[in-house]
C-alpha cells in the first residue's frame, strides 16, 4: 500500500503537506482539564502525620545534649505548623550513619511509612538521615513511589524530596556526607596507627584485670581464679563445653557479671594473649567504612605485639600450648603438644611425616625438622658424576619422556587443592591391598613419599574406600597442613595441582614407596570470563591446564638425572632401605608447660576453694 505522503510526487509537495498538518487547530476548540498542582511544602496546610528522625553518631554522654536538643526542636516545629500532627520521634543513639546495621529506629520508621502511618518525615540534615549515597537516594526514591508519596524534609539543606528538582541537590550533598565519613574514618585509622607505633594500646575490659588511674592493667585476684581455672582445665584435656558447664555450676561471673557461661565465652578467654602479659594490637580490621564489618587481620594491616606489657596471669608457655591445642582441635587432634617427626636413617632420611590433623606448624618448622638430621653445612646438589661401565650403552643425551605427555588411564598421580588431596586409582594399584598410608615430604628436595602404614598409626591416612569388590580412591581433607605444603612448594593457593609419581621397591620386593617429584606439576586454574554487559548471555569460565615453562625445552629429564633420584634418596642395592623407619620427634620449640599432675592438683584445689567460699557466703 502506498503511503499518503507518497501521493505527492516531489519532496517539496510532501514537506508542504507535513507543515500544513502540524499547524494544529484553533485552541478555542479544545477543553483543557487542568492537573491538580502539588501543594507547596511551605504553604501546604493539609493534615499530615509527621515523623521526626534524630540521630547522634556516638554513645558519648556529651552527645546526649545534641540528641535531646534535636528531639525538643522538632517537637516545637511540628506543633507550630498548622495541620501537622506529630506521629512519633524515631531516634538512634550511638549509631553510625554509613550503614543501616543496628539502626533499628530508622528501619522501623521506613516500615511505618509503608504501612501508611506516616505522611512526612523531617530530619535535621542529609548526614543525619544517611551518610551512604545508595541508602539515602534509594530510600528517598522508595518513599516517593508509595501511594500517596511520602517526602523527606532536610532542614539544614532546605531540601524537600517531593520537589522534582531536589534529587540533583540531594545526590550532591549525600555524596559529600559520605566522603566526610570516609575522611573521618581515614583520620581515625591514622590516629590508631600512630598510637600503636608508639606502644599506646587500647585495653578494653578483660576478665582477670582492672584498670588503675593511669589506664594500666592490674590483676583482679578474684577474677584471675576463673582465668587460671579455664586455662588449666583446657590444658588438662577438658573441652570448652565442659569448662562452660563447670563455671556455670560454680557460679563464676563473666566480666559483665553473668553467671551463665557459653563455650564461645570460654574460647574467647583462651585466645586472648593479654592473659599471658602480652598485647597484640589490630587483630581485626574494617575493610569498608560503609558497612563497618570487621574481618580477621591476616596481614592485611600492620599488627603490633608487645611482650610483657603487664603482669601475666598465665605463663607464656602455657598460653602457647593452649593455642596449639585450639588450632589442632579444629581438625580432630587432641594431643597437648603436637610434634613433627623426621626420618633419621634409611632411604627416607630427611623426610618429615605429615599428619593431616596437625595445623600448628609453619613451613619454617618443616624445613628445620628436615635439616636437623643432616650435618651442618650439608648441601643438596643436583650434580652427580656419571660413570658408564665398559660394554654398557651410554645413555647421555637421552631423555625419559614425561608421563604427563601420555594420557594413560592407570596413571600414578596425586591432586592437590588447599582443602583436600586425592590419589589416583593407579596409586592404589602400585600399593595393592594397602588401606592406610603415611605421607612424608622432603622440603629441600621437593619430594613427597607415600608408604604403607598400620591403621593404628597416629599419622595414618585412609586413602581408599571399598565399593562393591574394588577399592576406590577417596578425597582426603587436609586443611590443617595443605596451606603449609603450598607454602613450602611456592604454589598458588588459587590453583589445583596434579603430580605424577613413580613406584620404587627394593630387589626383594619387600618394601615399596611411591615417590612424587613436586617440582614437575600440572597446574589447573580457572580462567575468568571476559566482562560483558547485562544484555549479553552469561559466559562461563573454563579450567585451563598448564605446565612448567622449562618443559618447552625438552621432552623429559635426562636419563641419568632421572635415575639419580634413587641415588639421592639412598635407594641403592647395597644399602638397607628401611622405608618403614619410625620418625623421631623434632622439638620445634622448648616449652615449659605445666605438667598433667600439677594441672590435676591445681584444678581440684581451685574448685574446692571456690565451693568452700560459696558455702561460707551462704
Amino acid at each position: 500500500m502506498i503511503g499518503s505522503e507518497e501521493r505527492y510526487t516531489t519532496p517539496e509537495e510532501r514537506k508542504a503537506k507535513i507543515r500544513e498538518r502540524y499547524k494544529g487547530i484553533d485552541p478555542n476548540e479544545l477543553d483543557v482539564i487542568p492537573a491538580i498542582k502539588p501543594a507547596d511544602f511551605y504553604s501546604d496546610k493539609s493534615n499530615k502525620r509527621v515523623a521526626v528522625y534524630a540521630r547522634v553518631s556516638t554513645d558519648d554522654p556529651n552527645q546526649t545534649s545534641s540528641y535531646e536538643l534535636q528531639k525538643n526542636h522538632y517537637t516545637d516545629v511540628v506543633s507550630r505548623h498548622e495541620g501537622w500532627e506529630l506521629s512519633q520521634i524515631y531516634a538512634d543513639e550511638g549509631i553510625s550513619g554509613t550503614s543501616l546495621q543496628h539502626r533499628d529506629s530508622f528501619v522501623r520508621m521506613i516500615q511505618d511509612c509503608k504501612t501508611g502511618k506516616i505522611d512526612l518525615i523531617i530530619t535535621k540534615s542529609v548526614s543525619r538521615f544517611a551518610r551512604n549515597v545508595l541508602d539515602c537516594i534509594g530510600y528517598v526514591r522508595e518513599l516517593a513511589k508509595l501511594q500517596p508519596p511520602i517526602g523527606v524534609f532536610f532542614e539544614t539543606e532546605n531540601i524537600y524530596t517531593l520537589n522534582p528538582n531536589s534529587e540533583m541537590s540531594l545526590s550532591f550533598i549525600s555524596t559529600l556526607a559520605q566522603e566526610e565519613s570516609h575522611n573521618k574514618s581515614e583520620i581515625m585509622n591514622s590516629s590508631i596507627e600512630m598510637r600503636f607505633r608508639r606502644g599506646i594500646f587500647l585495653t578494653p575490659p578483660l576478665l582477670g584485670y582492672d584498670q588503675d588511674e593511669n589506664g594500666d592493667l592490674v590483676i583482679n585476684q578474684e577474677e584471675a581464679k576463673t582465668v587460671r581455672l579455664i586455662f588449666f582445665m583446657y590444658l588438662y584435656g577438658y573441652t570448652c563445653v565442659q569448662i562452660a558447664e563447670t563455671l556455670t555450676r560454680l557460679g563464676r561471673r563473666t566480666k559483665k557479671g553473668n553467671t551463665k557461661w557459653s563455650p564461645g565465652a570460654v574460647l574467647q578467654q583462651l585466645e586472648n594473649e593479654r592473659h599471658c602479659g602480652d598485647v597484640l594490637a589490630r587483630k581485626t580490621w574494617t575493610p569498608s567504612y560503609l558497612d563497618h564489618k570487621a574481618k580477621r587481620n591476616k596481614q592485611d594491616r600492620n599488627q603490633y605485639l608487645m611482650r610483657d606489657h603487664h603482669e601475666a596471669i598465665i605463663t607464656r608457655d602455657d598460653f602457647i600450648a593452649v593455642q596449639r591445642l585450639i588450632s589442632n582441635a579444629k581438625y580432630g587432634c587432641s594431643r597437648i603438644l603436637p610434634q613433627l617427626s623426621v626420618i633419621h636413617e634409611g632411604a627416607l632420611k630427611g623426610f618429615v611425616i605429615i599428619n593431616p590433623k596437625w595445623a600448628a606448624f609453619t613451613a619454617h618448622d618443616y624445613r628445620n625438622a628436615s635439616a636437623s638430621v643432616y650435618e651442618d653445612g650439608h648441601v643438596f646438589s643436583d650434580e652427580h658424576q656419571i660413570n658408564v661401565n665398559a660394554g654398557d650403552f651410554d645413555l647421555r643425551g637421552f631423555q625419559v619422556a614425561r608421563a604427563e605427555l601420555f594420557n594413560t588411564r592407570e596413571k600414578t598421580s596425586i591432586s592437590f587443592t588447599t582443602s583436600n588431596i586425592k590419589f589416583s586409582a593407579g596409586c592404589l594399584k602400585k600399593l595393592p591391598k594397602v588401606i592406610y598410608v603415611e605421607m612424608l615430604i622432603h622440603p629441600e628436595l621437593k619430594l613427597l613419599a607415600v608408604r604403607p602404614a598400620a591403621k593404628n598409626s597416629k599419622n595414618a591416612i585412609k586413602w581408599c574406600v571399598l565399593k562393591e569388590t574394588d577399592h576406590q580412591p577417596k578425597s582426603i581433607g587436609g586443611k590443617a597442613f595443605l596451606q603449609r605444603i603450598f607454602e613450602l612448594l611456592d604454589w598458588d593457593i588459587n590453583c589445583k595441582y596434579s603430580v605424577r609419581g613413580e613406584r620404587l621397591s627394593n630387589e626383594a620386593g619387600t618394601e615399596a614407596v611411591i615417590l612424587f617429584k613436586m617440582t614437575d606439576t600440572e597446574v589447573f586454574y580457572r580462567d575468568k570470563p571476559p566482562e560483558s554487559d547485562d544484555t549479553a548471555s552469561p559466559v562461563s569460565s573454563k579450567t585451563i591446564r598448564a605446565f612448567p615453562l622449562h618443559w618447552t625445552a625438552s621432552f623429559g629429564d635426562e636419563y641419568y638425572r632421572q635415575a639419580q633420584i634413587r641415588e639421592l634418596l639412598n635407594f641403592t642395592n647395597n644399602k638397607t632401605w628401611n622405608t618403614s623407619s619410625e620418625g623421631i620427634p623434632y622439638i620445634t620449640e622448648e616449652l615449659d608447660v605445666t605438667s598433667p599432675s600439677v594441672l590435676e592438683a591445681e584444678i581440684g584445689s581451685m574448685i574446692e576453694n571456690i565451693e568452700k567460699a560459696d558455702d561460707n557466703h551462704e
